[in-house]
C-alpha cells in the first residue's frame, strides 16, 4: 500500500522540514539523532525556537498559538520533527497541560499560563501517579481541603517526570472523599517553590535521574489555581490522556532509529569478518521492523485523516499500544547488534572516560543497553498497554465483557 500526499500537503511537508532543518542547529540535532539526551538549556532552545516560528504547539486554539491545520498536517509536523532530530517539545507542556486549560480553564487561567507554557518560559511537571494509584489512577488519594480562598494539599505522587526541573505541577487531587473515587477529584495548578513541597529523586534502572516523588505537606494553593469546576477533574485527565497517547507513536523516530541500527548493522563485524547484516536472521529482524513501522505510519494516516471532530479518537490506543511495542523492539535490536560492546555502559566512570578518549567502542553501543532499559517504561506511561487492550476492545471493536 503505498501512501501519498495532496499538492497542498506536500508543499506543506518541504516548508515544515525547511524550516526543522534549518532554523534548529544541526549540532543540537545531531546530538538527538545520536541517541543523547537533551539538557534542560537545549531543550528550552529548541522550543522557544519552534514557538517563534509557530510550530510549537500548532494544535491548540489558534487565539493561542494554534494554526487550524487538519490532523494530517499535524501528522506530517510532528513526523519531519522527529525524522529531523529536533527535540522532542516538553509534552508536559504541549500535550497535557496546555490542552487542558485552553479547553476547560478561565480567562484568568488561559491568559496568565498559556502563553508562558507554550514558550516553556514555566516548566510543568505531572502530578497523576501515586503509589498505590498507577493503572488504577482514580484511586488516588492526595487531598485538597478548601480553606477560605485556599486549598490545603496533602499526600505524595510518584514517577514525577523531570519535577527536578519543574517550575509547576498540575496535580490531580481529592477534593471530595464522600462520593463516587472518579466524582470527587480535581485539576489543580501547583507553584513547586510553595512551602511543604518536597522533590526526592528515583534512580532508574539504567542509572539515570529522570523520574521523582514528591511529597505535599499543608501546601497551600491558591483556589484559583483550579482548573475548570471542582470535581471534574477526572474528565480532564481522560481528555489528556486521550491527547498524550495520540502522540506517542513517533513514527519518524522509529524510522531515523532503524536507519541507524541498520547502518551500526552493517559496519560491526562477526568473528568471521563479515557485518552483522550478513546474519540472515538479523536481515530479516530488520526488513519485519521496517515493515511493521510503515504499516503503523499507514494506520496513523488512515487514523488522522478520518478524525476531524477535534476530539482524541479511540484508535489512539491502538498507536500508542503498537508504536511502544516497536519502539522497544527497535531498541532491543540495537542492543543485540552491540553484542558485547552493549555492556561497556556498566564500567565505572573513570573507566568510561578512557573508553571516550580511546573511542574504541562507539556511543551508540555504549548507549544501546541503558536505552532499551530505559524505553521499557513506554509499555506503561501514557496508560498501560494492558488498559489500552482494554479500551480497543470496548471503544474500537465493540467487544464488551
Amino acid at each position: 500500500m503505498q501512501r501519498s500526499l495532496s499538492a497542498e500537503d506536500a508543499k506543506f511537508q518541504a516548508e515544515v522540514r525547511e524550516f526543522m532543518t534549518t532554523q534548529v542547529p544541526k549540532e543540537l540535532r545531531d546530538k538527538v539523532i545520536a541517541g543523547v539526551a537533551p539538557t534542560k538549556e537545549e531543550t528550552v532552545q529548541s522550543q522557544r525556537i519552534l514557538n517563534a516560528g509557530g510550530y510549537a504547539v500548532p494544535h491548540w486554539p489558534v487565539e493561542w498559538g494554534g494554526k487550524g491545520w487538519t490532523e494530517r498536517q499535524y501528522n506530517i509536523w510532528q513526523s519531519e520533527m522527529q525524522a529531523a532530530g529536533v527535540p522532542p517539545l516538553l509534552p508536559f507542556n504541549v500535550s497535557m497541560v496546555g490542552p487542558v486549560i485552553a479547553t476547560f480553564g478561565s480567562q484568568e487561567l488561559k491568559e496568565r499560563f498559556l502563553p508562558a507554557t507554550a514558550n516553556l518560559d514555566i516548566w510543568w511537571c505531572q502530578g497523576f501517579s501515586e503509589p498505590d494509584a498507577g493503572s488504577d489512577l482514580a484511586s488516588l488519594r492526595t487531598t485538597a481541603v478548601r480553606d477560605g480562598d485556599e486549598y490545603i494539599v496533602n499526600g505524595q505522587k510518584t514517577w514525577t517526570t523531570q519535577g527536578q526541573h519543574a517550575d509547576w505541577i498540575f496535580a490531580l487531587v481529592r477534593t471530595n472523599p464522600d462520593v463516587k473515587k472518579q466524582e470527587g477529584i480535581s485539576f489543580l495548578l501547583i507553584d513547586m517553590e510553595t512551602p511543604g513541597i518536597e522533590v526526592r529523586p528515583i534512580q532508574l534502572i539504567d542509572g539515570g535521574h529522570e523520574v521523582n516523588e514528591v511529597f505535599f505537606t499543608d501546601v497551600r494553593v491558591p483556589a484559583e489555581n483550579l482548573v475548570g469546576e471542582e470535581n471534574k477533574g477526572w474528565d480532564y485527565a481522560k481528555f489528556l490522556l486521550g491527547n498524550e497517547r495520540a502522540s506517542l507513536a513517533a513514527v519518524g523516530t522509529m524510522k531515523s532509529r532503524l536507519a541507524q541500527v541498520k547502518g551500526y548493522a552493517s559496519r560491526v563485524l562477526r568473528a568471521d569478518g563479515s557485518p552483522v547484516l550478513a546474519d540472515p536472521l538479523v536481515a530479516a529482524r530488520i526488513a519485519e521492523l521496517e515493515a511493521e513501522v510503515m504499516a503503523l505510519e499507514i494506520t496513523i494516516w488512515r487514523v488522522t485523516g478520518t478524525s476531524g471532530d477535534g476530539k482524541p479518537d479511540p484508535a489512539s490506543s491502538i498507536l500508542k499500544l503498537r508504536g511502544s511495542q516497536l519502539l522497544q523492539d527497535i531498541f532491543e535490536l540495537a542492543m543485540d547488534v552491540a553484542g558485547p560492546m552493549s555492556l561497556q555502559w556498566l564500567v565505572d566512570d573513570d573507566a568510561l572516560a578512557e573508553i571516550e578518549d580511546d573511542a574504541t567502542i562507539p556511543g551508540w553501543a555504549r548507549r544501546s543497553t541503558p536505552t532499551y532499559l530505559n524505553f521499557r517504561k513506554a509499555s506503561i506511561y501514557g496508560g498501560s498497554n494492558e488498559v489500552q487492550r482494554t479500551i480497543i476492545s470496548g471503544a474500537v471493536l465493540g467487544l464488551r465483557g
